[in-house]
């Protein structure tokens, strides 16, 4: 039977111990102040939850993407530093220095509305994020000079306070990244000639805070691997002492035995080869499940690992269990910790084409997230 409470038919089971220790992990891996990136919800696990957890395992601050999203952590009482990094053209920053949100800077006009919210006493604390070649936001190179001068200038008489500079890496190749560590480097000392006195540096997020040790600046941001993700397509979580935290399951909705020669869901893109036995489970793309998975996702079902049968649907999808056991209820697992017999979601993004990244963070808001203590 199916480990979900009563009456609920789908969930994701978000294992907060798990946050915790993958956070602790990454200090002693790194030696560093781990910023943990919560952003999308805390990558569909959460954002408050994975903040809590974050915090418990040694995490210093948070990020996010965008303002609304610290806003919404401090609504839920978190009153950790939070910084935020991607922001609407003309955005007014008042209610963001309000509630102490640091903000990512990537611009001239973005660092002079900063200052326009700063208020009597209290400066708005920046970090100036650097375009260093991803070709994203960020400070482009010819504009070094005449943002940090300002800079300067506005930390001078009280309006803002640098507390980092901040950039992103491609995760290309080695190569790669090591020369866009280069240009940042180069960066900090421009901005350390124009007087500014940084406390952070941060460019190493989950892949080269793990590969790129010289990246790492006494600071990492890590967002994928807090949550128990591999970045890497050739190394599993397991393999980086890591937990994935999200298990995603649900119950069998329906059995049915059929004949040779039965069509599955839209288009018959599966037709049965033998008498069989059809389970229907009871999630769809309506909740994160990847289309672009059907006829391949794998789920564990009854002590058995079977893949879906033809299309997965808005609300449902089918899998073909042969002749082993499977009544209404039973649990089925769609992904979680694969050394505890799951499914990984890595195992789901091969099958759809995509990253693990996606295949947790689009998990739907119908999925009800249940937090446990692993």
């Amino acid at each position: 039977m199916s480990g979900l409470p009563p009456g609920r038919m789908r969930e994701a089971s978000i294992d907060v111990g798990a946050i915790e220790a993958n956070v602790r992990h990454f200090r002693r891996l790194t030696d560093a102040e781990v910023i943990a990136v919560v952003k999308a919800d805390g990558y569909g696990h959460g954002a408050a939850r994975s903040a809590r957890a974050a915090l418990a395992g040694g995490a210093s601050r948070l990020g996010v993407a965008d303002v609304g999203e610290a806003l919404a952590l401090r609504r839920a009482g978190i009153m950790a530093p939070i910084l935020a990094w991607l922001h609407a053209p003309g955005a007014s920053f008042v209610e963001a220095a309000g509630a102490g949100v640091e903000l990512g800077i990537s611009s001239f006009d973005q660092l002079l509305a900063a200052a326009a919210a700063a208020s009597g006493d209290h400066p708005v604390v920046v970090h100036l994020k650097l375009e260093t070649g991803l070709s994203r936001n960020g400070i482009a190179p010819a504009d070094h000079r005449v943002v940090f001068a300002e800079a300067a200038r506005l930390e001078r008489i009280g309006r803002i306070r640098v507390d980092g500079l901040f950039s992103h890496l491609s995760n290309t190749s080695l190569a790669d990244d090591r020369a866009a560590l280069g240009v940042f480097l180069a960066a900090v000392s421009a901005a350390e000639a124009a007087g500014l006195r940084p406390r952070m540096r941060h460019i190493a997020a989950t892949h080269a805070a793990i590969a790129l040790p010289e990246t790492r600046l006494g600071c990492v941001r890590i967002g994928i691997g807090i949550y128990g993700l591999s970045p890497f397509g050739d190394r599993s979580s397991a393999d980086l002492g890591l937990r994935p935290a999200m298990t995603l399951r649900a119950a069998v909705a329906a059995v049915r035995r059929v004949p040779a020669g039965t069509g599955v869901s839209y288009g018959y893109d599966h037709r049965t080869d033998r008498e069989t036995t059809l389970a229907l489970v009871p999630l769809g793309y309506a909740d994160g499940v990847p289309r672009q998975a059907s006829g391949r996702g794998p789920v564990h079902i009854g002590g058995q690992t079977v893949t879906v049968a033809g299309r997965i649907a808005m609300d449902q999808f089918v899998v073909d269990v042969g002749d082993h056991p499977v009544a209404v209820g039973d649990e089925v697992v769609l992904f979680g910790d694969p050394t505890l017999g799951a499914p990984a979601a890595d195992d789901w993004a091969a099958a759809a084409g995509t990253v693990n990244y996606e295949i947790v963070t689009r998990i739907g808001a119908r999925v009800d997230r249940r937090e446990v203590a692993g």
